[in-house]
């Protein structure tokens, strides 16, 4: 008997061992210096942590805007048919591209020699600024002069996944933290019973790399995205089981922390404390989320100046969303709309048909969005932000070197249109040129990590030290090549 219960004991003390990690191993060593290492690492980790001020780099500069709604158009919207107007790509419509263009340039589907494709609508100079933009979007037109646009976007991705993850991660790789998480790692949220990162999604199709770009990466993952839905609940599993009471479920809650502290306490996992804290926001979040989610509470007026219909999925839908919660304190809303993607190799895809009904659908509730932000003082201090993951081709797509029945264009990681409104930046501002054609910057070439470090200077954070300790490194949003604060666009 005695054997046999020596035998168990040392397969749980076997098993114990085999649960260890270098962490567990440091902070139970004789020396006690494993400890005070494994707090001086862990100490910022913490989820939940009310002192912000820890992190380096946060509050470093005075904050211009405290929240962000991010437009990612999936796919890459034309910058030639919306923003860049390129009269002399228009007099050379049809014309042999120059050689200088295509050589030593990958592209995804363009052979041989393709044709130059001139800009499919018209455009126009609107506002005070006389900004240029396409009668495509004649609603964001009237905000022309709410805007600061950048024309001259670059990345080193020509792949929609790759090139996605860059915009939003700062890196071409599955595994790194989104904006989202940076920011709300650094300054957390305004509400502490909603999440300070929320997700929206438009279009139909879930995206290449899907959660990837709200990932929290090597950030704790209390602070990854927090997919809201667009039909049934809004999240999943936060309403309690038939026949549970709200009383019940913190019974529960109460004895699973308790559970969970012992826990911390034996192994000291920085994770053990983020799942705490995850179970009591989802408690929160039972009564928060729905009555935020719950655009029916909107008066009419505001549901048609977004065109706006509840209970039925929709980017109209997202906008009115988005604005309700920053304004119950939601730090970072990601918008994605999906279907941008103009090769011209179907009738959805081409520029002079599904594009078209692509800038009609989001046309009004970008400049809706826009104006109630205006109206209810929200985007002097909120920052909008819209965009997509590369640009297109002044080149006709030729697909397998051949002529095709629709018009569309090939992607381009050489320069495209972002632009940003609210708190912070220049209003009804163009900033960088590209060559007469839209094809590459030819002044003010604009990488993407010097928009994040814009970005996160304009939330107050010098993105120069503000960083997260990671496989030998201090990770960085902006990564380890240079990148600057793009001051020509701050006001």
């Amino acid at each position: 008997m005695a054997m046999k219960t020596k035998t168990v004991l040392q397969e749980i003390s076997e098993q114990r061992l085999q649960l260890d990690t270098r962490r567990h191993f440091l902070k139970n060593c004789t020396t006690g210096l494993g400890a005070i290492w494994l707090a001086s690492r862990t100490r910022p980790l913490v989820a939940g942590d009310e002192d912000r001020t820890q992190h380096p780099g946060v509050g470093k500069f005075p904050a211009r805007v405290k929240r962000v709604i991010f437009l990612h158009m999936v796919g890459a919207p034309s910058q030639l048919e919306l923003f860049d107007y390129k009269p002399e790509l228009n007099r050379f419509d049809g014309k042999d591209c120059p050689a200088e263009f295509l050589k030593g340039n990958r592209f995804p589907f363009i052979q041989g020699k393709p044709k130059l494709l001139g800009a499919q609508y018209p455009f126009q100079q609107h506002g005070k600024s006389g900004l240029w933009v396409s009668d495509r979007f004649p609603n964001i037109a009237k905000n022309a002069d709410d805007i600061c646009l950048i024309k001259t976007m670059q990345t080193d991705q020509f792949n929609h996944g790759p090139a996605q993850l860059m915009v939003h991660a700062g890196q071409p790789r599955i595994g790194y933290p989104s904006m989202g998480s940076w920011v709300t790692w650094g300054l957390g949220t305004e509400n502490e019973n909603l999440p300070g990162f929320m997700v929206l999604f438009s279009g139909g199709r879930n995206l290449r790399v899907g959660n990837a770009l709200w990932s929290s990466g090597y950030l704790p993952s209390v602070y990854q995205g927090v997919q809201c839905r667009r039909v049934g609940e809004p999240i999943l599993n936060i309403s309690n089981p038939k026949d549970v009471s709200a009383q019940t479920r913190r019974n529960m809650l109460d004895t699973l922390a308790r559970l969970n502290q012992m826990t911390h306490q034996e192994f000291g996992d920085p994770e053990t404390l983020t799942r705490i804290s995850q179970y009591e926001m989802a408690f929160r979040m039972q009564t928060a989320v729905p009555e935020i989610a719950d655009i029916s509470r909107e008066t009419r007026a505001t549901l048609d100046a977004y065109g706006a219909k509840p209970g039925k999925p929709s980017f109209a839908n997202n906008c009115l969303l988005a604005r309700r919660l920053v304004e119950a304190g939601v730090r970072f809303v990601q918008l994605f709309d999906w279907g941008w993607d103009s090769h011209g190799s179907a009738d959805n895809e081409a520029l002079n048909t599904g594009f078209k009904h692509l800038c009609v659908k989001v046309d009004k509730p970008i400049h809706a969005l826009l104006e109630d932000l205006k109206a209810r003082g929200l985007l002097e201090d909120t920052l909008v932000v819209w965009g997509g993951e590369f640009g297109r081709t002044p080149m006709k797509e030729n697909r397998g070197g051949r002529t095709m029945m629709f018009i569309g264009r090939d992607h381009n990681p050489h320069a495209f249109c972002w632009w940003m409104a609210g708190g912070g930046v220049k209003t009804g501002f163009s900033f960088g040129e590209t060559d007469e054609f839209g094809y590459r910057a030819v002044e003010n070439p604009v990488q993407l990590r010097d928009f994040h470090a814009t970005l996160l200077r304009l939330l107050g954070i010098d993105h120069q030290r503000f960083s997260y300790f990671f496989q030998g490194l201090e990770q960085k949003l902006t990564g380890v090549k240079p990148a600057r604060v793009m001051d020509e666009l701050l006001s």
